[in-house]
C-alpha cells in the first residue's frame, strides 16, 4: 500500500516539475502567426515654442524680483558747476544817456588827467582781433525794439522819416552833419545809397582789443561795441580813413573838431578802463592843450 502511494507521490512530483519547467520556457510564436519584435515607443519631444514661453517666462519672473528686492536710486544728479566768466579789469559803466561825451571827462584839463593816470601799455600781445567776438552787429541791447544803426541814425540825422508800421525803428532819410569833416551828407536808405552814413565807433572795436577788451567776458564787448556814447554816425570817406586809429595816426580833417573828438574819445577809454599807448596819449593831450573845444 505505501509502495504504490510512494508511486503516486513520484509520479505527481515528476509532473508537477515538468509543468514548472513547460512554464519557465520562453513562449513561441504559433506556426500559424508571424513572429514580430516588440515595438520600442519613442520619447515625445517637446515642442519649441514650449521652450521659448519658458524662458521668456523666467527672464520676466527674474525682472520682477530685481525690481522687487533692489531698491532704485532716485537721488537727481547734482546741477554742473558753471564755469566762471572772464571779466574785465574794472567794472564797465552802464550807458545812462546818449548824450555824445557824457562820460567822466567834463573838459580838457579832466581830461589830460584821466588820460596821465590810464596804464600804458603797447598793446602788441593782445591776441589777433576778431569782430565776432563783440557780438551781433547792431544788436538792440537797450531792448526797445530797434536795433543799435537804426537808434543812432536817428539820434543824429537832422528831420529823420521812418518807414511805416516800424515804430519808427527804419528810418528812411535824414541829413547828416559830419562830426569830422563839417560836411552835410544826405542819407536815403537803400543798398547803394545807405553806405554813404556810417555807424563810427569813436573807440575803435580793434584799438580796445589790443587796450585790454580781449580780457573781457563777450557780454562786456557787446555792450562796448553798442554803447552810445562810443557811436557817431559819420560820412563814409570820413568813416574809412579813420579805421581803427587813436589819436596818434589819426584825427578829424576838419582842424576845429579835433577837440571835441579827443574829448569823445578820452572819456570812453578812461570810462572803460582801457590801457593807452605812449603815443596816443601824447598825441591826445597834444590836441587837448592846443585845440578850443567845438
Amino acid at each position: 500500500m505505501s509502495t504504490a502511494t510512494d508511486t503516486v507521490e513520484i509520479v505527481s512530483i515528476v509532473r508537477d516539475e515538468r509543468v514548472r519547467a513547460a512554464r519557465s520556457l520562453p513562449s513561441r510564436p504559433s506556426p500559424n502567426r508571424r513572429w514580430r519584435p516588440p515595438v520600442r515607443r519613442r520619447r515625445q519631444r517637446t515642442p519649441w515654442f514650449v521652450k521659448a514661453l519658458v524662458v521668456f517666462a523666467i527672464a520676466v519672473a527674474a525682472l520682477i524680483v530685481t525690481r522687487l528686492l533692489v531698491p532704485s536710486d532716485s537721488t537727481p544728479l547734482a546741477e554742473p558747476t558753471p564755469m566762471p566768466s572772464i571779466t574785465a579789469p574794472g567794472t564797465l559803466p552802464t550807458p545812462s544817456s546818449d548824450t555824445i561825451a557824457s562820460g567822466s571827462v567834463a573838459d580838457p584839463a579832466a581830461a589830460i588827467a584821466a588820460l596821465d593816470a590810464l596804464a600804458l601799455a603797447d598793446g602788441n600781445s593782445a591776441p589777433d582781433y576778431d569782430r565776432d567776438l563783440f557780438g551781433q552787429r547792431w544788436a538792440d541791447v537797450d531792448r526797445n525794439g530797434c536795433d543799435t544803426r537804426n537808434d543812432m541814425l536817428a539820434r543824429d540825422l537832422a528831420d529823420p522819416s521812418f518807414k511805416p508800421g516800424t515804430r519808427d525803428c527804419k528810418v528812411l532819410t535824414g541829413t547828416l552833419t559830419d562830426p569830422y569833416s563839417g560836411a552835410s551828407i544826405e542819407f536815403v536808405n537803400g543798398p547803394d545809397t545807405s553806405p554813404r552814413v556810417q555807424i563810427d565807433h569813436i573807440v575803435a572795436l580793434a584799438w580796445a582789443w589790443r587796450q585790454g577788451a580781449h580780457e573781457w567776458s563777450p557780454e562786456q564787448r557787446e555792450t562796448f561795441a553798442n554803447d552810445p556814447r562810443n557811436l557817431r554816425a559819420s560820412g563814409e570817406a570820413t568813416n574809412q580813413a579813420k579805421s581803427d586809429s587813436g589819436p596818434s595816426r589819426w584825427l578829424p580833417p576838419a582842424r576845429e573838431l579835433q577837440c571835441r573828438f579827443v574829448m569823445e574819445w578820452a572819456s570812453v577809454v578812461v570810462d572803460y578802463d582801457l590801457s593807452i599807448n605812449a603815443d596816443d596819449r601824447d598825441a591826445a593831450q597834444h590836441v587837448l592843450r592846443s585845440r578850443p573845444a567845438a
